[in-house]
C-alpha cells in the first residue's frame, strides 16, 4: 500500500512521521474507545492504566477493556514497523484475539452464530457467508484511489458485516488506522463527545449501506494540528 495517495487534503505519505504522531495519541486513542463503549475513564485515569497501575472506582472488567485497547495498538505499531501488518483473515483475528480478550464471546476468530445490531432493523450476514464477504471487501480494494476512502471503507463494512460477536466497530477503526499508519498517513480518532453523531450515523449507514456520509463524518474528525504536523 506504498502507493496510495491522498486527494482530500494532498498529505504527502511519511509513514515515520504518521507512526509518531500515532504513539503520542495512544491515551486518547484508548481514552475515546472505551467512552464510546459506555466506560467512563477520563484522560488521566486511562493514562495511568497505560503506565500499567490500577485506577480505582472501576470494574475489572472494564480496566481489561481499556488494556486490550492498549495492547491492540501496541502491536498494530509492531505489525506496521516490522512491515508485517496487512489486511487478512489472520491478521485480523489475531488482532481481535488482544482487542476483544474477556469481552466477547468468543475472541480471535470469526462468529459461528447470528448477532443482533440495536436500534436497525438491518441484520448482518449469516456467519456461513463471512469468509465470501471479507474476500469480496479485498477484491474490491482497486476501484479506489484515495487512501481515505479505501481506509473508512474497510471500517464500515466491518462494522456492517460484524464478523465478530463483538468488537465490530473497534476492530474496524483498528484496521482502517492500520491501513493508514502502514501507508504513511495520519490515523483517524473518533473523538467520543461526538458519540450521539457516530451512532446516529451509523444506524443510518447500516440501513443503506451507502458510505458517503460515514466517510465526511469520518474525515471531519481529522484535527487541524496533525494535518499542519504532516505537511511540514
Amino acid at each position: 500500500m506504498l502507493n496510495w495517495k491522498d486527494h482530500y487534503w494532498n498529505i504527502l505519505p511519511n509513514r515515520d512521521k504518521a507512526l509518531m504522531i500515532a504513539k503520542k495519541q495512544l491515551p486518547e486513542f484508548v481514552y475515546d474507545a472505551v467512552n464510546l463503549e459506555g466506560i467512563p475513564f477520563t484522560l488521566p485515569e486511562i493514562q495511568t492504566l497505560l503506565d500499567g497501575i490500577s485506577v480505582g472506582g472501576h470494574k475489572l472488567s472494564d480496566q481489561q477493556i481499556a488494556i486490550n485497547q492498549r495492547d491492540a495498538w501496541k502491536e498494530l505499531f509492531y505489525a506496521i514497523e516490522k512491515n508485517e501488518f496487512e489486511v487478512s483473515i489472520d491478521f485480523v483475528c489475531g488482532l481481535h484475539k488482544i482487542a476483544a480478550k474477556e469481552e466477547a464471546l468468543k475472541w480471535g476468530v470469526f462468529r459461528d452464530g447470528s448477532v443482533y445490531i440495536s436500534g436497525t432493523d438491518y441484520e448482518p450476514p449469516s456467519h456461513l457467508e463471512l469468509v465470501t464477504h471479507f474476500e469480496s471487501m479485498l477484491q474490491g480494494f482497486d476501484q479506489f484511489e484515495d487512501i481515505y476512502d479505501l481506509a473508512i471503507h474497510v471500517f464500515l463494512q466491518m462494522s456492517r458485516h460484524q464478523f465478530f460477536f463483538d468488537v465490530n466497530k473497534r476492530m474496524g477503526r483498528f484496521m482502517m488506522n492500520g491501513i493508514l499508519l502502514n501507508a504513511g498517513f495520519p490515523a483517524i480518532n473518533l473523538l467520543s463527545k461526538y458519540q450521539l453523531e457516530f451512532n446516529s450515523k451509523m444506524l443510518r449507514f447500516y440501513e443503506s449501506g451507502d458510505e458517503k456520509e460515514m466517510n465526511q463524518f469520518m474525515r471531519d474528525c481529522m484535527p487541524e494540528k496533525i494535518l499542519r504536523i504532516m505537511k511540514e
